[in-house]
């Protein structure tokens, strides 16, 4: 799936003490291990003691050259052959550990470890616990840069220049992170390769898990929960992906959403919907290209069952499902031609079109004699009081006398 192929031991029996550290990684610890013991041998040929007589008031040494040059930085503790030797004017720091912040002169770090922070010159904030974890960090001054980092274990963070408010927690996580930012990596060896083009376009990352976007080096706002999940991706972008080897192939696809073990495993592509263990595309040797796919459960579910259907309607054409569950407008029946269907359908549109004129006129004439009936009334109301007035002034009868 990815080139660390040996992790894949590490999911049923445990971690192997014995194996070995990938390959660019052991190579590029070469030269930094050789680096802090070549400095730490040449102080030591010099035999210089510990710092003599008292230091500035609340800080505190154990070991050969531990805080040698402080002048007026408080609050400092320093344990550990040439821990903090650089220092003299920051405040509140401490090391713990050989050559531990050997170079620092920045506020408020702690390095625990050897060689932890072992470049540091004005990168503030930071933490580093395990053997060169934030070995590289230099830090500009800025606040933001090189500042707000947390590297919990060995070769964290190992290679971070000024990148700022990433947080490694395991063996080798975000190794080769050079100038990112904003990176969240917790499992052995995640986000490993993040930024290792110094291009810092690998911002806003989250792997949770060994090995989960180990490969990821340009690629921003991903999140990765398990062993392997968007394992292989390079630059792509916003994927999110949760679940053993979720989406374990992708390299470059963007925008997918993969929930369950092993969802989404062997697609390249974009903007895909992947829900439950194994969903997706039939396994193949290479990775299957496909995008704007949703695909829920697999071939092997039996029955399917979704709230809100039952009792509902829609006004388009009925939907089907084909033998591999795939949802569709349902095909035509056989022995009806295309141009058969697409007469039918005008002429239901033609009916419906025409129900509804119809509907508008008889709305229009049931208004219109709704009118005549009111003022029908209001006539009749009329005739009835003119009729009630002559009768008032009608004169009486006169009775005429036969003689």
């Amino acid at each position: 799936m990815y080139p660390l192929n040996q992790l894949k031991t590490l999911v049923s029996c445990g971690r192997d003490p014995a194996r070995s550290l990938p390959f660019r990684r052991g190579f590029l610890l070469i030269p930094l291990i050789l680096a802090g013991f070549a400095l730490g041998e040449m102080q030591a040929a010099v035999n210089t003691p510990d710092p003599p007589g008292p230091l500035p008031i609340s800080n505190t040494a154990d070991g050969q050259n531990a805080l040698l040059n402080i002048t007026t930085g408080i609050h400092n503790s320093a344990f550990g052959f040439d821990a903090l030797v650089s220092q003299t004017t920051a405040n509140f720091n401490t090391a713990v550990g050989s050559v531990a912040m050997l170079l620092n002169n920045a506020s408020e770090n702690t390095a625990v470890g050897c060689a932890a922070l072992f470049t540091n010159s004005d990168g503030e904030h930071n933490t580093a616990c395990g053997t060169f974890a934030l070995f590289s960090n230099l830090g500009s001054g800025d606040v933001g840069t090189g500042s707000f980092n947390n590297a919990v274990g060995a070769n964290s963070l190992v290679s971070n220049v000024d990148g700022d408010s990433n947080n490694a927690v395991g063996e080798s996580s975000l190794f080769l992170n050079l100038h990112a930012a904003a990176n969240t990596a917790v499992g052995d060896v995640a986000l490993a390769n993040n930024d290792s083009s110094g291009a810092a376009l690998g911002n806003a990352n989250t792997a949770v898990g060994a090995g989960a976007l180990f490969s990821n080096v340009d690629g921003d706002s991903n999140n990765a929960v398990g062993f392997n999940s968007l394992g292989a991706n390079l630059d792509g972008l916003f994927n999110n992906a949760v679940g053993f080897d979720a989406m374990g192939d992708n390299v470059s696809g963007a925008g997918n959403v993969a929930v369950g073990d092993s969802a989404g495993a062997g697609v390249e592509g974009d903007f895909n919907i992947y829900i439950g263990a194994f969903a997706g595309p039939a396994p193949s040797p290479a990775p299957v290209a496909e995008s704007e796919t949703i695909r829920i459960g697999d071939t092997f579910n039996e029955a399917c069952f979704i709230g809100g259907i039952f009792n509902s309607s829609a006004a388009d054409a009925p939907v089907c499902v084909n033998s591999d569950g795939q949802l569709g407008a349902c095909a035509p029946a056989s022995g009806v031609s295309k141009n058969e269907l697409l007469k039918q359908k005008n002429v239901v549109q033609e009916l419906k079109a025409t129900t509804e004129r119809q509907a508008a006129v008889i709305a229009l004439q049931e208004g219109q004699i709704k009118a005549l009936t009111a003022g029908l009334k209001q006539q009749a109301e009329q005739i009835q009081k003119v009729s009630a007035q002559l009768e008032m002034v009608r004169p009486a009868p006169r009775v005429v006398e036969n003689r």
